[in-house]
């Protein structure tokens, strides 16, 4: 890791080079309340700032495809890597690192992103960011015990809400995402399928059609990667 994290009033500042130096994002942060479940420090401290870690469409392919986890042929790569960098960092922060794999039970990632940016639910059940649209992925969190001075939340429309034609609901070729829901087995039979190659090697073409955040693609060998992973958790 090449960036060293401060401490004290400057610590979200350090904090926030230091996951882009990871080819990672600040994707907002929040003070948490006893109904967020978030855990306490291992010295048993409260946690009084979380802190999300992620993606923003290829922002970390060139860091994760340099470093060993990609290439050692091991299951879960990606979160290997997230594992190692991020608690790198939480430890030089002086917190305590999260991470939203390796349940159950799993930690309510999805409830402290809503807490911490301006996301909603998209038709796809995927929650939809207003700049990046569905291109953002939260790898982890760091947990510290101090309250640190946050800027404050933005308050933002979701872009569903003035989207008519909904195009992410007619894009998938088997018909997997209607108003009753996800039909995951209809879609891995898909992408598991010579016939569902795009979707394996571009990524999901339901999300691909959202016109939010176009600029934010995953890169193919990255939405492979995720594809993949997502075939394999269906037949484990």
């Amino acid at each position: 890791m090449s960036a060293t994290v401060g401490q004290g009033p400057d610590l979200l500042v350090a904090l926030d080079a230091g996951l882009r130096a990871l080819g990672l994002v600040f994707l907002g942060a929040f003070h948490p309340v006893p109904d967020d479940g978030v855990p306490a420090q291992p010295d048993g401290r409260a946690s009084r700032t979380l802190i999300l870690a992620g993606n923003v469409g290829g922002s970390l392919w060139p860091s994760f495809s340099a470093a060993p986890e990609a290439g050692d042929g091991r299951p879960d790569p990606l979160d290997r890597w997230s594992a190692r960098v991020i608690a790198a960092l939480a430890e030089e922060a002086g917190g305590v690192a999260l991470f939203p794999f390796g349940g159950p039970p799993h930690l309510p990632f999805q409830r402290w992103a809503r807490r911490g940016a301006p996301l909603a639910a998209s038709p796809l059940g995927v929650l939809i960011h207003p700049e990046f649209g569905l291109w953002h992925a939260y790898r982890g969190a760091i947990a510290l015990a101090e309250a640190l001075a946050l800027p404050p939340a933005a308050a933002r429309r979701s872009p569903c809400e003035d989207c008519a034609d909904k195009p992410c609901l007619a894009a998938c070729p088997v018909g997997a995402f209607t108003a009753a829901g996800y039909d995951v087995t209809a879609c891995a039979g898909h992408v598991a399928a010579a016939a569902g190659s795009d979707c394996l090697g571009l990524g999901c073409r339901a999300r691909r059609a959202c016109p939010v955040g176009q600029a934010h693609h995953y890169p193919a060998a990255q939405a492979r990667l995720h594809m993949s992973a997502f075939l394999a958790a269906r037949s484990s």
